[in-house]
């Protein structure tokens, strides 16, 4: 085991590229040790290579967060490797094709369940048994909720629900967590410039129909929205986080 003193240690789930890439670059520069796990090994360790170049410490670790036995694995990498964990950003997302419920499969909405409900109950559940036996004890866990915790999209059904589980799932953490020195919050995402959200840019459908093209919001704001998040004391919790492009048609939608 690595000597951990004054270490603190972030795990980022989809930690590869878009919103993940960005977090991770951020909570490096805040002096974090960055744990970066995604599918995909190969842009996992571009961004543990960029990471290294600043003079922090990454590991990249493959990962599907949907399977209890990858998880399990990947969190005793973290505590192999580290010791601890302080910070566990739930990030990792998927979403389906964008038709009426009828006409979706139930491999299609599962698919979105286990990634994205599931994945994130399972990297919260490995987290919590670290951080509560960690000395010092505690840590903090951020989800990647949605705008679609809130107020869906058209056709969006299962995405729109598994944002809605993420936001039960940040206040009963948050709640379970008080005893043990252990804070969850979740930041909420409107348009994020990110290849996930590319389609918005290019005319995303609208309740009544139409299309719009709708403003993008920079990578940048949303790693500093949850660097900030992240630099709290545990005392202190954001829970809830709502960051996105001013002018999209959210407040109002529908």
């Amino acid at each position: 085991m690595t000597d951990t003193e004054n270490l603190k240690v972030a795990l980022i789930t989809g930690g590869g590229t878009g919103i993940g890439r960005a977090v991770s670059l951020a909570l490096a520069d805040s002096g974090f040790a960055v744990v970066l796990a995604g599918r995909r090994k190969e842009p996992l360790e571009e961004v543990a290579s960029e990471i290294s170049r600043m003079g922090q410490r990454a590991l990249a670790v493959a990962a599907d967060v949907a399977d209890e036995q990858s998880t399990r694995a990947l969190f005793a990498k973290v505590e192999s490797e580290f010791g601890r964990l302080d910070l566990l950003f739930n990030n990792a997302g998927t979403s389906a094709r964008a038709v009426p419920l009828e006409e979706l499969s139930l491999a299609e909405w599962r698919a979105v369940m286990d990634v994205n409900v599931t994945g994130a109950f399972l990297c919260t559940q490995a987290a919590l048994r670290i951080m509560k036996k960690q000395s010092p004890r505690g840590g903090r866990i951020i989800n990647n909720g949605s705008i679609s915790a809130h107020t869906p999209r058209p056709l969006s059904g299962p995405y729109t629900v598994s944002k809605h589980a993420i936001l039960g799932l940040t206040k009963s953490t948050a709640l379970d967590g008080r005893p043990f020195d252990i804070v969850c919050g979740q930041i909420d995402i409107g348009n994020a410039a990110t290849a996930i959200g590319s389609h918005v840019s290019q005319g995303a459908l609208q309740p009544n129909g139409t299309r719009l093209v709708e403003p993008m919001l920079k990578l940048s704001h949303v790693a500093e929205a949850v660097r900030y998040m992240a630099s709290l004391p545990l005392d202190a919790n954001v829970l809830s986080l709502t960051v996105m492009a001013s002018a999209m048609p959210f407040v109002g939608r529908g």
